[in-house]
């Protein structure tokens, strides 16, 4: 499965809604996680 995170849409807001030890977890049970850059 392909997951997708898209970034924030708060202005000045950096942060995505998945930590870096949930993609790779996702990523261990075989799904391919695409994060949004900016």
């Amino acid at each position: 499965m392909v997951i997708g995170v898209p970034k924030e849409i708060k202005t000045l807001e950096n942060r995505v809604a998945m930590t870096p030890g949930g993609v790779e977890s996702l990523v261990k049970r075989g799904h391919t996680v695409l994060v949004e850059r900016g």
